[in-house]
């Protein structure tokens, strides 16, 4: 636009130049006299005044209208962006998006942590192939905590890769949990590699219990729970909420490694308590410096424990190697937290908006009634991000039918009765046992144990291998 002015006016000065030069030709007459040299000097004057004039006019007329352009150039660029591309996005849909960014985000992570950081190492030895094999790898997997290899680890090593499908459970719910536990090692400045613990503990089940009582992904037995800061009684267990009970093994983890400063014995007083590791050190006598050193001075469970620790991590980063495949996620792997201040039982959401019970007991564990006791203080409730707004918009409603749902439920015969409905444990089958003698020991028959457990045939058990017992 800018060249076609520019023509324009030049084309108009050169016609205005050209008629204002013959307006000022003097015009001849017969009787012409011949000018001075002065006089042609004024007229000469006259003509480079006159052209500079009319230059001039035109260079301001120019400037004007260049201004004018500009002008209206910003006028439509401080137009706001939604004058011109308007799209109006609910708050479902919203949700819906941050859900789908928040599942691809976690999913590429997932993959690349295998993708880019596990590879299979350069060089390995002629002797004892799969020794050597196995020794490689665990070298390949730089941590500030030492991943040795021996008979012992050998051993757990191919207890977490026999295709029993307990690794394929482990890794279908890592891709939920072990987002949310390796950020909380980072904050305590832990290392992340700790995240196997849970592996060893719970298999990544919130809400499994052991025969003597500890509970949750960390497996806190009551007492220490409490002095961690978890909340455990009548009406909720935190040791089953998965973020906080996080945060509380990290303070613990962080505690024992501050009294020993080798993560070897760390973890071996994590399973057995300071007290016994105390007094393996003792009675080793000298100085001894890691797990391996008082190894037999130690507990017998404990004693497998740290080459747990190391199999499980083994198993987690190389289990496309040994043909472990996993299914999605059996929670949603986008959530959120909403802060409830009042009592609350999960039924009065699950009965408003589109979300199932069984989902909300899932992400929410640590309610043991289904009730949110936010009495004299605000407790946690996780959604998932694609129900969020839903939540929002019908929070009146929800809050409204707390006369139906809570009725009941606050009765103290009912609660009783609750409390008494089926519990579940964990049963790790050790060497010699049968299906039989596991069922006489919890009281239970060997049909049942088939049947939570998905087993085809009674006398196909795996040493290591974990079975839920239901409990009334």
């Amino acid at each position: 636009m800018r060249q076609i002015t520019t023509k324009i006016l030049l084309t108009l000065l050169l016609i205005a130049f050209s008629t204002n030069v013959d307006a000022q030709r003097p015009i001849k007459s017969k009787k012409s006299r011949k000018l001075t040299p002065k006089e042609q000097l004024l007229i000469e004057q006259e003509k480079n005044d006159s052209l500079t004039t009319l230059i001039n006019e035109y260079k301001e007329r120019e400037t004007k209208l260049q201004n004018a352009l500009e002008q209206e150039r910003n006028n439509v660029d401080k137009k706001p962006i939604k004058s011109q591309f308007s799209v109006n996005y609910t708050p479902s849909m919203v949700d819906s998006l941050t859900d789908q960014l928040k599942q691809q985000q976690v999913n590429e992570a997932f993959q690349n942590f295998f993708n880019d950081y596990i590879c299979e190492p350069a060089e390995m030895s002629s002797d004892s192939a799969m020794d050597s094999l196995y020794t490689e790898r665990l070298k390949a997997l730089v941590s500030p905590i030492h991943l040795p290899y021996n008979s012992v680890v050998r051993t757990y090593i191919k207890r977490y890769t026999d295709g029993s499908g307990l690794m394929s459970r482990v890794l279908a719910l890592a891709q939920y949990y072990f987002p949310m536990i390796d950020e909380e090692l980072l904050k305590a400045d832990l290392p992340v590699e700790l995240h196997a613990m849970a592996i060893i503990e719970s298999a990544l089940q919130a809400t499994v219990i052991s025969r003597v009582g500890a509970g949750g992904l960390w497996q806190f037995m009551p007492r220490t729970a409490r002095a961690y800061g978890l909340e455990v009684n009548s009406m909720i267990d935190e040791r089953f909420d998965p973020i906080k009970s996080t945060k509380a093994a990290c303070k613990y983890m962080k505690d024992l490694y501050n009294m020993y400063n080798d993560w070897s014995l760390a973890i071996a007083a994590y399973n057995c308590g300071p007290g016994n590791v105390n007094k393996a050190l003792a009675r080793a006598g000298g100085n001894p410096q890691s797990f391996w050193e008082v190894y037999w001075y130690l507990p017998s469970e404990t004693r497998g424990y740290v080459p747990a620790f190391i199999a499980a991590s083994y198993a987690f980063a190389y289990h496309k190697a040994h043909n472990i495949t996993y299914a999605e996620s059996p929670l949603p792997i986008a959530v959120d937290t909403i802060h409830v201040n009042k009592l609350m039982h999960l039924e009065q959401i699950s009965s408003t908006i589109d979300l199932p019970k069984e989902v909300l007991r899932s992400l929410n564990p640590q309610y043991k009634l289904d009730i949110i006791p936010a009495t004299t203080k605000s407790y946690s409730l996780i959604l998932p991000t694609n129900r969020i707004s839903e939540y929002i918009a019908n929070e009146e409603a929800i809050h409204a039918k707390d006369s139906t749902y809570l009725k009941d439920y606050l009765n103290p015969n009912v609660v009783a009765k609750k409390m008494e409905q089926t519990s579940v444990i964990y049963h790790r089958v050790k060497s010699g046992e049968t299906l039989g003698a596991i069922a006489r020991r919890y009281h239970v028959q060997t049909s049942q144990i088939m049947r939570w457990n998905g087993l085809k045939n009674a006398n196909r058990l795996s040493i290591g291998q974990r079975l839920r017992i239901e409990k009334r």
